[in-house]
């Protein structure tokens, strides 16, 4: 899942397209990677 950068429209599909991917509502080219909100405990030494 990726997030556009412009227009923050989700978009479901493989990024490593040969074209490249392309916002099918705004045109940007520009996208960000969602991570998931998860709260990690390290523990110390």
């Amino acid at each position: 899942m990726y997030k556009c950068g412009k227009c923050k429209l989700t978009i479901l599909t493989d990024i490593s397209t040969v074209g490249g991917i392309q916002c099918e509502k705004c045109g940007s080219k520009i996208f960000y990677k969602q991570r998931p909100n998860v709260k990690r405990v390290i523990k110390a030494r």
